[in-house]
């Protein structure tokens, strides 16, 4: 099928490893451009270097920009940077930050504070400035990549959980708020998936359960109905249709894609 992406300018914050850096593979395999975006540098440079390697003849569709979402400055920067290299942003992939998982017992005032920082914020910074630009030109589309622990609770996930389900309902509101004026905005909710933050999640939960981390990761590979944790390239499928013209009726819509573990009606 084809998605209508090519040529596209698709922003993806987080884009240099993990779930963002599986959503540029999809997003490049359907022509669109690429400005990426990530605290590290040199994370930035060798995801340029692997999407170069997949994908030849795409280095002139790929640009970097180095930049800490989680403040307001930088993403505004960022996002300028963005637009004056590849023009207008057309789809925005939120999927920066993440909230470091801790037992209930190491939370302290600074826990709390750095989980609203390191996944709330970094996402509406962002999308706060791009989606009053796609407002302006009457299009757009932004997808947010958010923690599936903001809909059932966990001991180990609290702060993270609690700035999920704040973004959740940013979605919804921002969509329905934006609708008239072209722009849809979405949310995927992936469970566990196999990047570098799940051995951080996996290591929390051992302590909490005192026991080791292989023992946890079984037992949470256990608790799948899909007997199996999701590989990136998964989420990003779902990433792309949504923020694709196909998807064209399809907004303040949160999917879960945490294998059918929880289950209810959403």
């Amino acid at each position: 099928m084809d998605l209508q992406l090519s040529g596209k300018h698709i922003l993806i914050t987080g884009g240099s490893k993990g779930i963002g850096l599986a959503c540029a593979h999809a997003f490049l395999a359907e022509g669109a451009r690429l400005s990426l975006v990530s605290r590290d540098a040199a994370n930035l440079k060798r995801a340029a270097a692997a999407l170069r390697d997949a994908h030849p003849g795409a280095a002139p569709r790929i640009a970097t920009f180095a930049a800490d979402t989680g403040d307001a400055a930088q993403a505004l920067g960022a996002l300028e940077q963005a637009e004056c290299s590849g023009g207008p942003i057309d789809v925005l992939v939120n999927s920066a930050g993440a909230a470091r998982r801790t037992p209930p017992d190491e939370l302290t005032p600074q826990a709390w504070l750095e989980a609203m920082q390191a996944k709330y914020f970094a996402c509406v910074y962002m999308m706060d400035a791009v989606v009053k630009r796609m407002a302006q030109r009457g299009s757009g589309a932004v997808v947010n990549v958010i923690g599936a622990g903001g809909k059932v609770a966990s001991s180990i996930h609290l702060p993270g959980g609690a700035a999920n389900a704040a973004l959740m309902l940013v979605t919804a509101g921002l969509a329905t708020t934006y609708a008239p004026k072209g722009v849809r905005v979405n949310a995927v909710n992936p469970g566990l998936t196999l990047t570098e933050r799940l051995q951080e999640g996996i290591a929390a939960d051992a302590r909490s359960q005192g026991i080791s981390a292989d023992e946890a990761l079984q037992r949470a590979q256990a608790r799948l109905p899909l007997g199996r944790i999701a590989k990136p390239e998964e989420i990003a499928a779902a990433v792309v249709f949504l923020a694709s013209p196909r998807a064209s009726y399809i907004s303040g819509a949160i999917l879960a894609m945490d294998g059918a573990v929880t289950p209810m009606i959403v």
